[in-house]
């Protein structure tokens, strides 16, 4: 089951236990694929590197090379029409890698729920639904 992280929850579960930590845990045990663009990773670089100037602890790049050599990276070209509020780089990118999901707790994002077939769903939903084994 492939699926396209938004950042917050790319972010989350790299640091913290919950739902988007089991996402990720799933992930690198080969129960989902994870999907990302190049857009993506700029995202996850540019707060990575926000957080590391906040938090002298905080090393988010050894994980982003992680994902870089164990995820889907698609070339995902622009919508041709706005769907979204929000920037819509992960909903171009879900449909660039034929996912059917993006996690995302982006109330904006979740608004465009079900555009072509791709639902956005938040981490503890996905988690609870679709990684039985976490119930």
């Amino acid at each position: 089951m492939r699926l396209v992280l938004d950042t917050n929850v790319f972010i989350s579960g790299v640091f913290f236990a919950g739902p988007p930590f089991d996402i990720l845990k799933s992930w690198r045990v080969g129960q989902v694929e994870i999907v990302v663009s190049a857009e993506i990773l700029d995202e996850y670089r540019r707060v990575g590197v926000e957080l590391s100037e906040k938090y002298a602890t905080v090393d988010l790049f050894p994980f982003l090379e992680l994902l870089i050599s164990h995820a889907i990276v698609v070339h995902a070209p622009p919508l041709n029409e706005r769907v979204c509020s929000d920037p819509d780089e992960f909903m171009a990118c879900a449909l660039a890698g034929r996912s059917k999901f993006i996690c995302s707790g982006d109330k904006a994002l979740q608004k465009i729920s079900g555009y072509k077939g791709i639902s956005v769903v938040p981490p503890r939903v996905f988690v609870d639904r679709y990684l039985p084994h976490k119930k």
